[in-house]
């Protein structure tokens, strides 16, 4: 059992290391990957997650729509006075092609529209890097950035970030199960082909009753 980025532990599963990998929904750079390995990836779901926009905590915004997140990712929104804030430019924090988060934010926020090119500033090339970012760039509430509920809030939470309402539902653990939160996405385990017979095992026992309470006792939310 070892631990990797979303990218590295695709990597591994392509190039056959790994039987099975525990994360995101593939980018469309890595399903090329696989498929020129001659590799097939099957996503079974195993748990729901929110996808979240955080700002920092002084930011007297608390909820975006949709269209204003696009639009402050397109830079057709530049100033949070134009979303109820005060008059501050906005500083959008991105993550690298096939990182898990940006590959969420590209397909389920963006919806196939291109990003703009983010400034050197505003690249952040870790998870943590980002949150870090976000909650003390310059001693300025400007910033935003995105990632994953669980690492925000359990695995990296980080003093001083705000996470957003979208579309007016907060990314709780009611709003994930009942999927009224508009960008709750499905955590996976992924293979590729693997001919390990204790694989498919390991997979029923994580979607079974005791897997699924493992899965809400560790911060998760279960698939039912």
């Amino acid at each position: 059992l070892s631990c990797n980025n979303t990218s590295g532990g695709y990597q591994r599963l392509i190039d056959g290391e790994v039987d099975v990998f525990f994360g995101a929904q593939p980018s469309t750079a890595q399903q090329a990957a696989a498929q020129q390995a001659g590799r097939t990836l099957k996503l079974t779901p195993i748990g729901r997650e929110a996808f979240v926009i955080f700002v920092n905590q002084d930011n007297p915004v608390s909820n975006l729509s949709s269209d204003q997140v696009r639009a402050i990712y397109t830079r057709q929104l530049t100033n949070w006075k134009q979303v109820g804030g005060t008059d501050e430019p906005i500083i959008a924090f991105q993550r690298p092609q096939n990182s898990g988060s940006q590959t969420i934010m590209e397909a389920k926020v963006m919806q196939g529209r291109p990003m703009a090119t983010p400034l050197k500033e505003e690249s952040a090339s870790g998870m943590g890097d980002i949150l870090s970012s976000v909650a003390d760039y310059r001693n300025s509430p400007g910033a935003i950035g995105y990632s994953f509920r669980w690492y925000a809030t359990v695995m990296n939470a980080k003093a001083g970030l705000k996470l957003l309402s979208i579309d007016g539902v907060a990314p709780s653990v009611q709003g994930i199960r009942n999927g009224t939160y508009p960008l709750t996405v499905d955590v996976h385990a992924v293979t590729a082909g693997t001919t390990n017979p204790n694989v498919p095992k390991l997979l029923d026992w994580v979607r079974s009753a005791e897997g699924q309470a493992l899965i809400e006792q560790v911060g998760y939310v279960g698939l039912s």
